[in-house]
């Protein structure tokens, strides 16, 4: 076939010219392989289905306290029980799920932390899951107990009398009791006592649901929730529902029955009413990535971009070697040679460095994903599932097709039309080079302006990752080792038992060497599991849309002298405190303000509901510096900490260690400590809180990694671009440069000239790219701290960095023009 004829030919002409090829090759390796590898997690995360049966009818029911600024609320049961019947016209069914973590006896008597997810029966049937052993859930292991009274619904029995049935997940049953079938029909052990396996889970199931939920994505076992319908839990907020939408039914039509819902509940309950309860439907795979998709875009957005700057690079080269071979393809042509023969030609060797390029392309991209998956930010969805499949490898090879159409379309049908007469009179190099010096130059500046825009992108992340590293959370990390300590040995005590069982551990760990104080809460600051209640003052008891949202914390007295955050006013908790019948709490800044102003808020008093199903008044003894509890890029919500033993004592399960040197160093001991005291008690998530730290800014610092090192490249590819065009304008005009010396020109002014035409260029480039980055750089806004789009420093420093880059890739060639010898560069000509 012809095209294998003229790609032999292309691979004898480029052999020829290795340091074309190799420079070629590699600059298309490179743009390929950055942007395979950012298509890899594109695709993972944003265009792969989710592994469940019809993803695109899957959706979540997402609740929302409008007049409490609350959003993805988990629900109650009876508004999910309210949700699932009245929506049958736009959905099939209704399901939900709840996750937690536990921890289970191993038979030596030690235990083990767990992962498990409570679902209603018809869970797994409606994401299409199956069993590789037993049964799945039937609707009679989701009745309750007690049946309801009549005209009412389902709920979840307390102390149920049938056994409470349970599906291991395949990768549990495995681990724990090596694939046994004999599990089927046995009893877990505590604290699942009176739990009975009957069924095991497909492999590789997993639960696909938004960070912000904080699920578990691979629960070790399932029980089947029982639900009954109880007006009294409306404040019990746990479920997260997922729906499939009928067949053909829009998003329009299920928002508008799900509103409907929400519009009676709003009517009939006073808790809805004044709280300005809302439900959205999101369709499902679209929103567990709402929060990633601005950056993964901005990054595919930014590689293509460096690809298009290689595509350009390679271009400059190919128009330089067509003019190179000007005297060829005409003699060619003057044989007999048509225009399409010489057009195909170029585009073979066009196609073949393509072809070598992405192959070189994949496989860099392959090497670079593990460290892709090294740095990714731990709540990017999917991440794991990142990888070089078919569709990577198709994506990238017309990737390397489109990349040899823009690179070499162009140079083939300039050198498909050589003016015969010209070029064969000619018999130097000027006529041969000094065509298509404007095209050349339109790529440069086309290159440089690219290369602007990704320079942009880079200082704006990098000044929102510099914003990131100065904000106070409102706590000192450094030398803080935290811990979570679980175990039935602490559950299953009275009040007073676990009282001793917390001041135990406390001694205990403040005698270890190098802790210099101990503390305990829950949850942990920018651990992301905050959840709101509700608080208020005197008006919200005759108008309860008055209780706004804030969040709750709950810790051991001396936590804020360990954590070191400020009180700002009256005092923190003593030990006195740290009881069931003291109602003081500890409120911070942002809530003293909203609900006191100016006034000290010391010694007054706010209404919270948090143990009963009524508000209750508690006392205002210290007020402390606001914490950023979930993310340090916002502020969150407002914050009132309570002791705990206004919980009952164990509610604190967070702990931290303050200590003198490394954090790390102190785990072996606490960790030894604790098993002395009792070894049902479990250390999980051992992590000094700097890495804490280092995980509220990894979303950013990804972006910034990644986008930094494409402008990087963008910048290196644009000089050697700049570098290459002026380089062959020396040639061009070797010449005229020794007309000029010769007739007096000092060598300044030639350096002045060839630096010149290289400003002139990258100045262009720079006014273009700042007109495209002043639209496209609002595309990342939301990726933004501390700093704006239009950031006037920004540009200024990008367009002095690259002004600098440009001007040592015009002084090269400047200084080899500057030192032209007149008499050696007319005879060469």
């Amino acid at each position: 076939m012809a095209i294998f004829v003229d790609l032999a030919y292309a691979a004898r002409t480029l052999r020829k010219s290795p340091v074309f090829t190799i420079t070629a090759v590699a600059t298309i390796a490179l743009g390929i392989g950055a942007a395979a590898a950012i298509f890899s997690v594109t695709h993972a995360v944003l265009l792969q289905p989710l592994p469940y049966q019809n993803p695109e009818r899957l959706v979540l029911a997402c609740a929302d306290m409008r007049q409490r600024n609350v959003r993805d609320l988990p629900m109650s049961t009876p508004d999910f029980l309210d949700l699932r019947t009245g929506t049958h016209g736009a959905f099939e069914d209704f399901t939900a799920v709840f996750t937690e973590r536990g921890v289970l006896e191993r038979d030596d008597g030690t235990s083990e932390q767990i992962h498990f997810g409570a679902v209603p029966f018809n869970f797994f049937r409606l994401l299409g899951a199956r069993m590789v052993a037993g049964r799945d859930f039937t609707e009679a292991d989701g009745q309750p107990a007690a049946q309801p009274a009549a005209g009412q619904a389902g709920a979840v029995a307390t102390a149920p009398a049938v056994p409470q049935m349970l599906i291991l997940s395949y990768e549990f049953w495995q681990r724990r009791f090596g694939g046994r079938r004999d599990i089927l029909g046995r009893p877990l052990q505590n604290p699942f006592q009176g739990s009975v396996v009957i069924g095991v889970l497909q492999p590789g199931f997993e639960l696909l649901l938004p960070p912000q939920f904080n699920a578990s994505a691979k629960p070790d076992f399932w029980l089947a929730a029982r639900l009954r319908y109880d007006p009294s839990e409306r404040n019990s907020f746990w479920l997260q529902p997922i729906g499939r939408l009928r067949e053909g039914v829009t998003m329009e039509r299920a928002q508008a029955e799900a509103s409907q819902v929400a519009d009676e509940a709003r009517r009939d309950f006073v808790i809805e009413r004044t709280a300005g309860y809302r439900l959205r439907i999101e369709p499902m795979q679209k929103y567990l990535v709402e929060r990633s998709r601005p950056a993964i875009l901005a990054l595919m957005g930014a590689v293509i971009f460096l690809l298009l700057i290689a595509c350009a690079n390679v271009a400059n080269l190919m128009l330089v070697r067509a003019s190179l071979r000007e005297r060829e393809l005409a003699v060619r042509t003057a044989l007999g040679g048509n225009r399409w023969r010489l057009v195909r030609q170029i585009l073979a060797e066009a196609l073949l460095l393509a072809m070598v390029g992405t192959a070189l392309g994949v496989g860099l991209a392959w090497l670079g994903l593990r460290e892709l998956a090294a740095i990714g930010p731990a709540n990017l969805p999917r991440l794991d599932s990142i990888r070089i499949d078919p569709t990577v490898t198709v994506f990238s090879a017309l990737a390397g097709l489109a990349a040899a159409a823009l690179f070499g379309l162009v140079p083939a049908l300039r050198a498909s039309r050589p003016d015969i007469a010209q070029v064969l009179r000619a018999s130097g190099r000027t006529s041969a080079l000094g065509g298509g010096r404007l095209l050349r130059d339109a790529v440069v500046v086309t290159e440089v302006a690219l290369c602007f825009v990704l320079l942009i992108g880079s200082g704006l992340m990098f000044r929102s990752f510099l914003a990131l590293t100065r904000i106070d959370p409102g706590f000192d990390p450094h030398h803080l080792l935290t811990f979570s300590l679980l175990g039935d040995g602490q559950g299953r005590r009275q009040p007073g038992e676990r009282l001793a069982l917390v001041r135990q551990i406390s001694e205990r760990l403040s005698a270890l060497p190098g802790v210099t104080a101990v503390a305990a809460t829950n949850p942990l600051a920018l651990g992301g599991d905050f959840y709101p209640i509700r608080w208020g003052l005197d008006p919200a008891l005759a108008d309860p849309s008055k209780f706004q949202a804030v969040d709750s914390l709950t810790v051991l007295p001396g936590y804020f002298q360990t954590v070191r955050t400020p009180i700002l006013e009256g005092r923190a908790f003593t030990e006195a405190d740290n009881a069931p019948n003291q109602n003081v709490v500890v409120v911070d800044e942002f809530l003293a303000r909203k609900a006191f102003g100016a006034e000290s808020a010391v010694g007054k008093r706010i209404l919270i509901r948090i143990r009963t199903p009524e508000p209750e008044w508690v006392r205002i003894i210290g007020v402390a510096r606001h914490i950023r509890g979930t993310s340090l890029a916002e502020p969150g919500r407002e914050q009132v900490y309570f002791t705990d033993g206004f919980l009952g004592h164990g509610a604190a399960f967070r702990w931290m260690l303050r200590t003198a040197g490394d954090p790390l160093s102190t785990a072996g001991p606490a960790r030894a400590a604790i098993a002395a005291i009792d070894r049902k008690l479990l250390l999980t998530e051992v992590q000094p809180m700097d890495r804490l730290v280092e995980k509220a800014q990894s979303q950013t610092r990804f972006s910034l990694l990644l986008i930094g090192v494409f402008a990087t490249l963008a910048a290196l590819l644009a000089g050697v671009g700049l570098y290459g065009v002026l380089a062959t304008v020396v040639r061009q005009r070797t010449a005229e440069i020794g007309v000029r010396v010769a007739l007096g020109a000092a060598p300044a002014r030639i350096f002045r000239l060839v630096v010149g035409q290289g400003m002139r260029l990258s100045l262009a480039g720079v006014a273009v790219g700042c007109v495209f980055a002043a639209f496209l750089t609002r595309l990342i806004k939301s990726m933004l701290v501390g700093t704006k789009p239009g950031d006037p420093l920004t540009y200024v420093a990008m367009a002095a960095l690259f002004l600098a880059i440009a001007a040592v890739a015009s002084w090269l060639p400047a200084r080899r023009a500057a030192g032209l010898d007149p008499n050696s560069a007319l005879r060469e000509e």
